[in-house]
């Protein structure tokens, strides 16, 4: 298993909780760059405050769009990645329609996935743009008829995401009552990727957690716990 620099580097430090003030986002930003994390992950109305903060630093400014219900509408979800993209934001995760996934209407997915994608690449090409399927609830059902149910909403989120031009795709919120991230949902989201890369996120706490979702298959972990993690990997 990794550890170090090259873990720090699969990390976006996110802290998304709706109190969290300046304090909370300073201690974000300044833990950040003390272990190299990929990119801090922010609430919008903080995204271009944080992006000056880590100038020079080689993390990036996150940002989130739709979140956390994905509820809004495409042109809403669109509008609001792209002005994070115009206010300092380098990669926005945003939540998909959920209905849609649960559905398996892979039109409607794909058409909202590509609202999205091409107002942010309207402001900046470059920026990772990463949309959020919530695993959890679409792989809710168990038995064997319901699994290949499971199987194929994630096949067709995955599939969405790539005829939009996604980045990622993101296994959860963290938010939602479905649960976070599993390393079965991570393997599936990989088997199934079109070759997008995965991003396991919600409730990755310990480094047992983070190397589950590594050796599972994902490419970038979501955390809020990203500096117990990186201490508990120094002991390793």
């Amino acid at each position: 298993m990794m550890h170090g620099k090259q873990l720090a580097g699969m990390i976006d430090h996110t802290q998304l909780r709706p109190e969290a003030g300046e304090e909370q986002l300073r201690q974000v930003v300044e833990e950040a760059r003390r272990f190299g994390f990929a990119a801090v992950c922010v609430s919008p109305v903080y995204i271009g405050w944080v992006r000056e903060q880590l100038q020079g630093s080689g993390v990036k400014a996150c940002t989130v769009a739709g979140f956390p219900l994905g509820a809004s509408t495409a042109a809403m979800k669109a509008m609001e990645a792209a002005e994070a993209v115009e206010r300092g934001a380098q990669e926005v995760d945003f939540v998909a329609h959920l209905p849609a996934l649960l559905a398996c209407d892979k039109d409607a997915a794909a058409g909202e996935f590509a609202r999205v994608v091409q107002a942010v690449r309207a402001v900046d090409e470059n920026v990772t743009i990463k949309v959020i399927i919530e695993s959890a609830l679409l792989m809710a059902e168990c038995d064997e008829r319901k699994t290949r149910l499971a199987e194929r909403r994630i096949n067709l989120a995955c599939r969405a995401a790539y005829e939009a031009g996604c980045d990622f795709v993101k296994t959860s919120t963290g938010f939602h009552p479905a649960g976070g991230a599993s390393a079965a949902a991570v393997r599936l989201m990989r088997k199934h990727s079109f070759g997008l890369q995965v991003k396991a996120s919600g409730g990755i706490r310990t480094y047992d957690d983070a190397r589950r979702m590594i050796d599972a298959g994902a490419h970038r972990l979501g955390c809020s716990a990203s500096a117990a993690i990186m201490e508990a990997a120094a002991k390793v």
